[in-house]
């Protein structure tokens, strides 16, 4: 059985593997999108674990039951040796009654974390799962969000567009609301008048408080809060409000709301880049029209994570050919070469090309060649732009049909070199003097 000592040893030891292993982490260089959301992830995973980690190692410094300070005693008591040689004894009497089990070392576990993270798997390569409108974290997806928006009675029904790139409404549905702001992170009143009228009134509407006046008594007298209890703060500073006996029951009775309401903000600004996007692309959708909209559909877009010196993701949504720049090459081209047309080959095994300039090169190269001789047939002009097996094959058989009725006797030559011709190609070498 594991002693509280060693306990305590392991959950150090992986404390410190798990630090260790976040910075190697945080320093590996992301060069697509998809790799940083999947590193944010694993430390993400590493830090949970680090503090379960350490809230066991509390606990067990803690000693509520009683059971590290016995064991102190036990190995620090005046019988340290017998206690020794007993658990010596255990150690033994264990390894006898199991004599193939390995104790594996930490070490060898973060090092396989490692050896997976430079070499994932495919499973490992996708440890989020998005739906195809968000782009693998590019963008956002707020179909369902809208759908329960639309059904909301007593609303103005707005589009999908606008209704994910509401600024000013957001900001000013939280100033009339009321959000919290955490004031921990602000040194003077001065920095807290970097953020505005309108986010300085929302604060001070959420804690209860007045808030009219300029920007500089906004600042101060939210400033003048920090620290300090609702109860601690001078009766003054609160607005009145009739409907409320005190600040304390204002405050209790929209302290949901507001908590609410302060993470739609926190939300908004975090997320900023994702929503400008978000608003760029779908107007980028609806600018298409329906012809492209279709072939997009069909065509099932996979998307594209390539980028360019910069680190900048390349937009491609209906997976143009990249040119000699490593950018996509312009629609007009792509149609112009009719790469938007797929053609399928069943002697492939319904292998599709792109591009009639593709197909017509395909009957001559391998994979066509190893189909045709698999069905037993002679890959040659006579079957040129055949595609299906059952096409093939009938024509192989008229062929040998027409060869056989048509010259029912083939005579055979051999010439000089001992290459076998038929009749025609006979004469004409005599007639040259080549034999």
């Amino acid at each position: 059985m594991e002693t509280i000592l060693e306990q305590q040893r392991r959950y150090h030891e992986e404390k410190e593997r798990l630090m260790d292993a976040k910075t190697k982490e945080m320093l590996t260089k992301k060069t697509t999108l998809r790799d940083q959301i999947n590193s944010d992830h694993r430390v993400r995973a590493m830090l949970d674990r680090y503090m379960e980690v350490s809230a066991n190692l509390r606990d067990l410094y803690e000693d509520k039951d009683g059971m590290r300070k016995d064991e102190l005693n036990a190995i620090s008591g005046p019988n340290e040796f017998a206690e020794f040689y007993n658990r010596l004894k255990v150690i033994k009497e264990f390894h006898r009654k199991h004599p193939n089990e390995i104790c594996v070392p930490m070490s060898v576990e973060f090092e396989e974390l490692m050896k997976a993270k430079d070499n994932p798997s495919e499973e490992a390569q996708n440890l989020v799962e998005f739906t195809d409108e968000e782009g693998y974290g590019r963008y956002l997806d707020l179909h369902d969000c809208y759908l329960k928006y639309i059904n909301l009675k007593g609303v103005e029904k707005l589009e999908y567009v606008k209704v994910g790139h509401l600024n000013k409404e957001t900001s000013s549905a939280l100033t009339h609301a009321g959000a919290h702001l955490d004031l921990s992170a602000f040194s003077s009143w001065e920095e807290l008048a970097s953020l505005g009228l309108d986010r300085l009134k929302s604060a001070l509407m959420a804690l209860g408080l007045k808030c009219g006046g300029t920007l500089e008594e906004r600042a101060q007298r939210l400033f003048s809060t920090k620290g300090k209890s609702l109860e601690a703060l001078d009766p003054s500073l609160f607005a009145k409000n009739p409907k409320a006996k005190g600040p304390k029951k204002d405050s209790e009775r929209n302290k949901e709301s507001a908590f609410l309401e302060a993470q739609i903000y926190e939300y908004v600004e975090i997320l900023g880049e994702q929503r400008q996007l978000t608003h760029e692309n779908v107007q980028r959708k609806q600018a298409r029209t329906g012809e492209e909209r279709d072939e997009e559909d069909e065509e099932q877009p996979s998307e594209s994570e390539s980028e360019d010196e910069d680190n900048e993701i390349i937009y491609n949504p209906k997976n143009l050919p990249l040119g000699w720049d490593g950018k996509p090459i312009p629609y007009w081209l792509y149609k112009l070469h009719g790469l938007n047309i797929n053609y399928n080959c069943e002697i492939c095994g319904n292998y599709t090309y792109r591009g009639p300039k593709a197909f017509q090169r395909h009957f001559a190269e391998w994979r066509h060649a190893h189909g045709m001789r698999c069905l037993g047939i002679p890959n040659t002009a006579h079957f040129a732009n055949v595609t299906q097996i059952e096409d093939a094959v009938s024509r192989e058989y008229t062929n040998s049909s027409k060869i056989y009725i048509n010259h029912p006797i083939i005579e055979e030559y051999e010439d000089s070199s001992g290459n076998v011709v038929n009749k025609k190609t006979y004469e004409d070498l005599k007639r040259q003097g080549l034999l």
